[in-house]
C-alpha cells in the first residue's frame, strides 16, 4: 500500500469510528491553501475538525505524538477557513483519530484553538 492508499484507509476508519460513536461526517479532505482538513463531523451542536495521523506502529510516540504545534497551526488556519466557508458560529473542536499498527484511538478535545 502506498502513502496514499495508506492515509485514505487511515480516514475511512476513523470516519466509521467517528460515525459508530454517533458522530456525522459533514466533509472530507477539506482543503485550503493554509492546510487541509481530514474530517469535519457534527458531534451533538458541536463541529469537530478531526485530524487523522497514521503510523506502522506505536514507536516513536506513535500516531498521536505526531500532532506537533506547527500542525496544530496548520490546522486552526485551515478550520478558520471551513468556518468562514460554511458561516458556522457554533462550538468546535479539534480532535485527532490515532491509527497505530491499524487500531483506531479516538481522542477527543486533543488540543485548543490557541495554536500553542
Amino acid at each position: 500500500m502506498n502513502r496514499a492508499e495508506t492515509g485514505r484507509a487511515a480516514e475511512d476508519s476513523a470516519a466509521e469510528l467517528l460515525r459508530a460513536k454517533g458522530f456525522a461526517i459533514v466533509e472530507r479532505n477539506f482543503r485550503t491553501k493554509m492546510g487541509e482538513l481530514d474530517l469535519v463531523a457534527k458531534d451533538k451542536d458541536e463541529i469537530v475538525f478531526v485530524e487523522v495521523r497514521a503510523r506502522a506502529s506505536s514507536a516513536f510516540g506513535g500516531a498521536a505524538a505526531s500532532v506537533g504545534g506547527a500542525k496544530r497551526r496548520k490546522l486552526i488556519l485551515a478550520a478558520r477557513a471551513w468556518l468562514q466557508a460554511r458561516g458556522w458560529n457554533g462550538p468546535c473542536r479539534f480532535d485527532v483519530v490515532a491509527v497505530d499498527a491499524g487500531r483506531a484511538e479516538h481522542i477527543p478535545a486533543a488540543f485548543d484553538g490557541s495554536g500553542r
